[in-house]
Parts: structure tokens; sequence; C-alpha cells
């Protein structure tokens, strides 16, 4: 058969091809720094971690999940990306047979846009899937959701960022919006003069119900890793969208933090001497991150850690409370028990990210100490039509 080659290699014509040599999972990795190479605001991945989330190196999570991804082409370039994820732990929690799209990247065109998701769908329709549902990379667990307001600085660490016109594009493409999740900020400065005005209401609770806070201790990393997980997955047990994390994929993760991790900036909740709640925040190291271009190896990792204290602004990743203690105040004590060791190393901004906007309980807490919203991520839904 003859090829019309003129047709082939058309600017205009849309290619998608699975993903399955070498040479294309190294282009699928690469293909934001050709999108971003002009935005001051994106942040590259850190490869090693983008790696295992893609399961190019195995992670736990895919133990009990399937990933496919694709790559678009036009005119023999790449313009786009996409992955397709069967979750399976999400599909019996909420007894569903939805997909999920991830690590989504594309040129401003629909046609583009329209093409990647038609190959992530028919790829989950072929998995028995009947909705899909992202972006999750790979799952909401880990970073999620597509920025659509706060586009004015760039992403804190593990955090998403893309550019504004994608809203657009799911928009065109059959995707509603389905959950909102939301990242707070403040000022340390302003953070403190709330905090010393609630402080008789925090101190009067942590007398009442004998609360005693303590650091996460890195002695005992794998218990503590443990104790966090078991508060993590109770506190957040009815949160729209939430799959409790197993024990192997949440050490997995830890393990990556664990030299990022800065105790003074954790603290664990105990009452009678059970822990109730946990809060850790971390440096925000996505300048770093930015300076060493996502490669750890083989300095990157001892510049991303030389001397944290000179980084300005911290993430706070994490804030649970056990559902049985959630109404005694101690999200508020947690929360403001980090800003001491806050300030005395310098920082100078602080982000809550991300809140649910069913979490009306955290909501209530950072709007009593001052902080606004800064930036809303979103997860879309679209239907899988049936192929009868």
């Amino acid at each position: 058969m003859a090829i019309d080659t003129q047709t082939l290699h058309d600017r205009s014509v849309v290619a998608v091809e699975p993903v399955v040599t070498a040479d294309q999972r190294r282009r699928f990795v690469h293909l934001p720094w050709d999108l971003y190479r002009d935005d001051p605001r994106w942040i590259p991945p850190l490869r090693a971690n983008l790696a295992r989330m893609l399961n190019h190196v195995r992670s736990p999570f895919y133990a009990d999940a399937e990933i496919r991804a694709f790559l678009a082409t036009r005119g023999g370039r790449d313009v786009g990306r996409i992955a397709a994820i069967v979750n399976h732990g999400h599909n019996r929690r909420f007894a569903e047979r939805r997909g999920f799209f991830g690590f989504f990247e594309c040129e401003d065109r629909d046609e583009t846009a329209a093409a990647l998701f038609t190959a992530a769908e028919t790829w989950l329709a072929s998995q028995g899937m009947t909705a899909m549902r992202g972006p999750a990379n790979p799952s909401m667990n880990h970073e999620c959701g597509l920025l659509v307001d706060g586009f004015d600085e760039s992403p804190t660490f593990m955090n998403t960022y893309n550019p504004p016109w994608y809203a657009g594009l799911l928009d065109r493409c059959g995707f509603r919006r389905a959950h909102d999740l939301y990242a707070f900020s403040g000022s340390i400065d302003s953070l403190a003069e709330v905090v010393e005005r609630i402080a008789p209401i925090t101190e009067a609770c942590r007398r009442r119900h004998g609360v005693v806070l303590r650091p996460f201790r890195l002695a005992s990393f794998r218990s503590e890793v443990r104790l966090f997980l078991d508060i993590f997955n109770r506190s957040f047990a009815k949160l729209w969208g939430f799959v409790p994390m197993a024990e192997a994929e949440i050490a997995d993760m830890a393990s990556d933090l664990r030299l990022l991790l800065v105790p003074e900036l954790t603290a664990i909740a105990e009452m009678d001497g059970t822990a109730v709640g946990a809060v850790f925040a971390l440096p925000d190291y996505n300048p770093r991150i930015k300076a060493i271009d996502g490669r750890l190896f083989p300095l990157g990792f001892l510049r991303l850690l030389w001397n944290k204290r000179a980084i300005p602004r911290v993430r706070v990743i994490s804030a649970n409370v056990v559902p049985e203690y959630q109404t005694f105040g101690l999200g508020l004590v947690l929360l403001t028990s980090l800003l001491p060791a806050a300030r005395r190393r310098g920082v100078r901004e602080v982000e809550f990210s991300w809140v649910h906007e069913s979490n009306h309980l955290s909501y209530g807490v950072l709007d009593r100490i001052g902080m606004r919203i800064t930036k809303t991520y979103r997860m879309y839904d679209r239907d899988i039509p049936s192929a009868g």
C-alpha cells in the first residue's frame, strides 16, 4: 500500500500512539520541558519520582492499579500526552467503574486534547470503565487537580501547575466540574497576629482535653509512619473521593520525604497517651527543584537539601484529626503549634494545601486564622459512552 507522506507529516493531523518503547517513555517524560520552556512559573518534576509515578520504575501504587500512557504527535513533533489509570481501590470503595486520567499536557489545540482524551477513554472502556475523572497523577493521594485559579505565582512543592487555557480544553471536550480543592496562603506575620489573639482559646483547649504535642520522631521512623497512616486514613475516611493508602504505598512516599522532613515543622497530638492528630509542613523546595532542573543526581540532591533554613516558604501538607476528636478544636491547636518553629527558621509565607471544598471544618479553621484562598485546583468528570 502506498503511503502519502505529505499527509503523514501534515501539521494539522494529530496521531496518538500508546507508549510502549523506551524512546516513547523518554519522550513522554520530557514533553513538558518543550511545552513550558517559555513559562517562568512552571516547576519541573523530580525525574526519579515521575518515573515511579508512571510505573517506569515499579511503584507500590500499581500493586492495585494499572496505567496506559499515550503520546500525541503532529507533523513529527510531540504535542501532548496523557495516562489512563484504573484504580481498583477507588472502584471497590465507591462501587464504581471509574477510570482516571493523569499526567495530561497538551498544546493549545482542541483537536489534540480531544484525540488524547479519546485514546484514554477507549482504553478505559476496554477495561470495563464507564466514566473518567482527573487529573490524578496517579491518584488523589498524589499530585492532582487542574489549576483553574491562581496563576500569578509558581506552585508550592508537590502541587500541580498548568496554563490557564487547559480548563477551556477540558470544557470543550465535554468534561464537567466534579470537585474543587483549595490552597490557603498568608504571611507568617499576619498569621502570628491572629495566633496571638486566639492563644487563650487554643491554650484552654489544650488544658481542657489534656493535649500533649510532640514532634515527629525520626529515630522511630517506621513506627511513626504507621501511626501517621492510621491517623491519615481515619481522618479522611468521609472526604470526597478519598481512598485509604496502603502501608506499602505510604512507606514508599515517606521514604522519599524522610530527608526532606523538618521535625520542628511537625506535631503529633496525644490524649491519654494515644495519638489523635498530626500535622506536618515541608519547606517549599520548588525553587531549588527548578534550579537543578528536576535532576537529583549526581549533585542535585545535595543542592536540594543544603541550608533548608534559607527556604522562606513552607507548605502545610497534612493536618489530620481522627473523627471522634474533630470537634475538640485540635485542628486549630495543631496548626498554630507550628508557628514558633516557623518563625525561628525565618519563614515568611505559609500555604495550607490542599483543602477539599466539602471540608467545612478545615475551611473554618483556616478562615479563623486569617488565611485566604490563593489557588483553586479542580477535578473533572466525563462519562464514557457505552459501546452499544
